[in-house]
Parts: structure tokens; C-alpha cells; sequence
């Protein structure tokens, strides 16, 4: 087998973001759309649940925890398998994995249904964010890889307050006999089946079919993309696009020179999980711990959640004037310190402010790392590196009411937040001393380098 040569990716790298690039962003968008959104509704919907179906304390642990046990299974099978047959055929895998079993999550006639339900749909969520990284990453120009990547997240992080707003409208009514909850299931399933038909018409990634000695596909993707620039390109330039290590096996990651990065990629995704995924799966119960009732509390919920989309479109002016890591850094800085502003505040004011600080800067954080992690290793290893990872957060996300709700409950809101923003400091550490620079380089340029 081949390897993209230095011609290809530099004809790849020099073009400008075009019409077909944005068509590809905005269905990768679309698509993380309903991923977030079902990431964010079990717990939006949790107080409901346990009330609908008697759940206890005990029992709402598990249903919090089933989507993200079944993401960490997704993320790091799926993965690996997009390396092998295509990033293409793996995020239709997971969509339809998503959508079937997340429709029938919504006709559950008990919790264990719901968990069942919810464990298997979390294997096609599991790989979908990792998936479209990898394939942003393959089919971007370095120059724009950053701020188009943020784009395509700031519209899939507007699923993040579609979920808090629906569930505000629906939850304790039923439209035509169906209760509210349910309609939120049956939107996520809907809206992702028609995620899959866009998404049957996207290319294949060329880098991976150069990969895989499939040269003449490759160069009918590439050809279209450069059609649809329909301006002058200028003069090919490969100095600056050295061919990528050969295909390499799972192993590689564990040897040098790609042991470091995965080191430091494993570290920073299991801390991160405590401030991105712990904040936003469990500030419902938060609320409610803080003595607000149910409409309160998802009012507040859908007010703070707003922060998602709005912190993804701040991030599109800097990612590409900012160097990746310390972006990564001072926005995980910004985290540790609203993160402890809301856990010791007491007033409505201060939570839905502070709440929606605290997400607007996570989605800076967000996507500065959903970019980094898909440049850090050659075409072969991507999606398995980015995948592997990323259930990592994924298993970590599923021990969070595990970890974090028994101290909510015995030392309260301010001890919670106070284990998150020291996670945010171990993770500051590590991508600050790690973590390799990427912004503006060729992914072939970063993976030929320590």
C-alpha cells in the first residue's frame, strides 16, 4: 500500500475553502447536531424519568451512565474500523446504529429498556464525534482546518439547547397521547435518519484512499473539490508536504515516536470529560440539589446550554490565529474557574450567567481539541487514535454519577466543582508540557515530526 504523496496533499492544502467544503461541513454539522443532542437529553430528562418510571437514586445512575458505556464500546471499535474500510461507510454505521435504537428508546416500557436502548444508540454516538474529526482533518486545507472544523460544531452544538428548550416545551405534556419525553427520542431518531441520506453522497476521504492504494478514487475527489473552487489555484508547493509514515498497525501508537502523543491525547481525554461531559450531563441534578423545582430547573438548564453554541461561533475568529494547545490550555483555565463560580452560587442570577460562561468557554475548549486530536497522527492511524481516546472520555463521562453525584449529595455543589477544576489543572498540565503545535501545518508535516 501507498501513502498520500506530497503532490496530492499539497493540491488538497492549497485550496480555499469551497462551495463542496461547505457542503461537507455543514452535513458533518447537521449530523454532531443530534449526537449533542442526545448526549444532553437523558439527564435534561432524568427528574422526569425517575418520576415516570419510579427510578431511584440508585437506578438513575445506570440510565445516566448507559449511553456513555455504550459511546466508549462505539468509539473504540468503530473507530479502528473506519481506518479499515473508510471514514465514509463507518459514519453511516453509526448513524444507523444511533437512530434505529434511539427510536426505540422512545416506545421503552421500563427503565431497564430505556438502558438497554440507550447503551446500544451510545455505540453509534460513541464513534460519530471522533469520526467527523478524522474526516474534517483528511479532507480540509491546513489553512482553514481549525476555523471550518469550529463551524461545523457550532451548528451540532445548537442540538445542545434544541434539547433543553424541547424538553422545557414537552416534558409534562403528551401530543397526541405520546408523552413529551418520548417525543424527544423519537426528534433525535428522526432527524438522524435524515443525517444518513445526506450523508450517503459524501466522498471518500482521498487521504485514506491513497492509503489504501486507491489512487484513481482519490483523484476524482480531489479533482471535484478543485472544480468547485472555480478560481485560479496557485502554484503547487510540496516542499512544505513531506509524505506521511507508511501504514502503520494499532500497536504504533504504544512505540515511539507516537507514544508521547498518545500519552498525552489518553491523559487529557479522561480529565477532560470531568469539566465538559460533568458539567453538562449532570447541572439538572445540580439545580435540583440547589433546591429549584423542575420548571426552574430546566429553565435554567435550557438557559445555560445556550452557552454551547454561542462559545463554538467565539471560536471561530481565533483557532486559526491561536496556537492550538494554548488555546486548549487557557480555555480549560476558563472552565476550572466558573466551574467553581457556579458550584458555590446560590442565586438564579448568578447560576444562569455563570452557567452560561461556563459553557461558552468549554466550546472553545471543545473545538480547539476536536481539531487537535485529528492532526496529531498519520492518515492509517486518525480515526483509531481519535476513537481510542476518545472512549476514554466516553468510559469516564459513564463513572461521572458515580464519582461526582455521591459528593454532590454528601458535601454539595462547590466540593463537585472543586474536583473538576482540579482536573482541569492536571489536564493544563499535561497538553501545556506534551502536546506537539499544529495550527497552520500540513497534517503530513505534523505527523512527520516529534
Amino acid at each position: 500500500m501507498t501513502t498520500a504523496p506530497p503532490m496530492t496533499a499539497a493540491r488538497l492544502d492549497r485550496l480555499p475553502v469551497t462551495r463542496f467544503h461547505r457542503y461537507l461541513i455543514a452535513v458533518v454539522g447537521v449530523a454532531t447536531f443530534f449526537d449533542l443532542y442526545d448526549l444532553f437529553l437523558a439527564s435534561t430528562v432524568s427528574t422526569v424519568l425517575a418520576k415516570e418510571f419510579g427510578v431511584s437514586s440508585a437506578e438513575l445512575k445506570p440510565l445516566l451512565a448507559s449511553a456513555f458505556v455504550g459511546a466508549f464500546v462505539g468509539a473504540v471499535a468503530l473507530g479502528r474500523l473506519a481506518d479499515w474500510v473508510g471514514r465514509r461507510r463507518a459514519l453511516l454505521l453509526t448513524l444507523a446504529i444511533y437512530s434505529v435504537f434511539t427510536l426505540l428508546g422512545a416506545f421503552s416500557t421500563d427503565v431497564w429498556m430505556l438502558v438497554v436502548c440507550r447503551f446500544i444508540a451510545g455505540i453509534g454516538i460513541g464513534a460519530e464525534l471522533p469520526l467527523a474529526d478524522a474526516y474534517l482533518a483528511d479532507l480540509l486545507p491546513a489553512h482553514a482546518r481549525g476555523r471550518a472544523t469550529a463551524w461545523a460544531y457550532t451548528v451540532g452544538f445548537c442540538g445542545v439547547p434544541a434539547a433543553g428548550f424541547l424538553a422545557r416545551a414537552l416534558v409534562g405534556h403528551s401530543p397526541l397521547g405520546f408523552a413529551g419525553w418520548r417525543w424527544l427520542f423519537v426528534i433525535g431518531a428522526l432527524g438522524a435518519a435524515i443525517v444518513w441520506v445526506l450523508r450517503a453522497g459524501l466522498p471518500e476521504s482521498p487521504r485514506w484512499l491513497l492509503s489504501r492504494g486507491r489512487s484513481e478514487e482519490a483523484e476524482q475527489v480531489v479533482a471535484r473539490l478543485e472544480r468547485s473552487a472555480k478560481t485560479p489555484l496557485p502554484e503547487l508547493e510540496t516542499a512544505d508536504h513531506p509524505a506521511e509514515p507508511k501504514p502503520q498497525r494499532t500497536s504504533a501508537l504504544f512505540r515511539p515516536p507516537w507514544l508521547k502523543r498518545t500519552v498525552m491525547l489518553y491523559v487529557f481525554q479522561t480529565l477532560q470529560a470531568f469539566g465538559y461531559y460533568g458539567f453538562g450531563s449532570l447541572v439538572p441534578i445540580v439545580l435540583a440539589a440547589k433546591g429549584f423545582d423542575l420548571s426552574h430547573s430546566l429553565l435554567f438548564s435550557a438557559l445555560t446550554f445556550l452557552g454551547y453554541p454561542v462559545g463554538s461561533a467565539l471560536s471561530i475568529p481565533v483557532m486559526e490565529r491561536v496556537q492550538r494547545k494554548w488555546l486548549i490550555v487557557g480555555s480549560a483555565l476558563g472552565m476550572a474557574v466558573f466551574g467553581l463560580g457556579f458550584g458555590y452560587s446560590t442565586t438564579g442570577a448568578a447560576i444562569a450567567i455563570l452557567g452560561f460562561c461556563y459553557t461558552a468557554i468549554s466550546n472553545v475548549f471543545s473545538n480547539a481539541f476536536h481539531t487537535y486530536q485529528a492532526e496529531l497522527f498519520p492518515t492509517s492511524l486518525r480515526a483509531t487514535a481519535a476513537g481510542s481516546a476518545y472512549s476514554l472520555s466516553r468510559l469516564a463521562t459513564a463513572a461521572m454519577p458515580f464519582i461526582l453525584l455521591p459528593v454532590l449529595e454528601s458535601q454539595g455543589a462547590g466540593a463537585m466543582f472543586a474536583i473538576v477544576a482540579v482536573a482541569m489543572v492536571v489536564l493544563i498540565v499535561d497538553v501545556g508540557i506534551l502536546g506537539p503545535r499544529t495550527t497552520g501545518r500540513s497534517v503530513e508535516a505534523i505527523s512527520t515530526t516529534d
